[in-house]
């Protein structure tokens, strides 16, 4: 189970939306960098960053403050928002990003995604993310009318080898993961499943570690950030410390 981190980044600091709302927005840091920097000093394997201004813009917009991220932390890095062709696939990949993020393009370009994953096989990963079972797109501001599940066969189908799935109706809210939904996907997919949005404490982390294979991993973002979960606690127990 391998434990991500969450940087969002909105006007250049580290913030966290509750329900995927930008009008409200709790910002954490100033310095989404020396975040970057906490984490990997916790022990984090891995981060997730989200440039929401890009997501809303259709581009990336904080290339800047990723490549510092990157070249700083030392840890791979995977990063979503905007990422809409293969110039933006290959600008975020030149600046040492493990993994970059397709989300709105899964929906409307699925074309662009077949083709980046055969580019880039395992690098390119797809997030599905949904409210009440329908994917959201365009910055979560819009709804697409598909089925989560749909889309996640779709993506397997096409040759994603991974995806993200994000309940926004709990995301920033630490109401918990939504487990069943995710299991959904994964079960749908055949592919593995990184969890995302809900969750509080440990408790969500043993539940997903315990769920039926195809879960590999979880997206922390608020309780990390209000303290409901030490990522350094919650590493020790799942590598199994006592």
């Amino acid at each position: 189970m391998i434990l991500f981190p969450a940087i969002d980044i909105r006007g250049g600091k580290c913030v966290r939306l509750t329900e995927g709302r930008f009008d409200r927005e709790t910002v954490f840091a100033g310095d989404p960098v020396a975040m970057a920097l906490q984490w990997t000093a916790a022990g984090a394997e891995y981060l997730h960053v989200v440039d929401l201004d890009g997501a809303v813009a259709g581009t990336p917009v904080h290339e800047e403050i990723i490549a510092a991220i990157v070249r700083k932390s030392g840890l791979p890095v995977q990063v979503g928002g905007g990422i809409r062709t293969l110039q933006s696939i290959e600008a975020l990949l030149s600046l040492g990003v493990a993994r970059v993020i397709l989300g709105s393009a899964a929906v409307k370009n699925p074309a662009l995604v077949e083709a980046a994953c055969r580019q880039y096989d395992e690098r390119i990963v797809v997030g599905i993310d949904a409210r009440q079972g329908r994917v959201a797109v365009e910055g979560w501001v819009e709804s697409s009318g598909v089925a989560a599940v749909d889309l996640a066969k779709k993506m397997a189908a096409v040759g994603v080898r991974r995806l993200i799935y994000t309940d926004i109706g709990r995301d920033g809210t630490l109401a918990g993961v939504n487990l069943p939904e995710t299991c959904e996907i994964a079960r749908a997919a055949g592919i593995p499943v990184i969890a995302s949005g809900g969750v509080r404490d440990m408790r969500d982390i043993l539940v997903l570690q315990k769920a039926p294979a195809g879960i590999e991993g979880v997206i922390i973002g608020k309780a990390l950030y209000t303290g409901t979960l030490s990522l350094k606690e919650a590493l020790r127990q799942i590598r199994g410390g006592v």
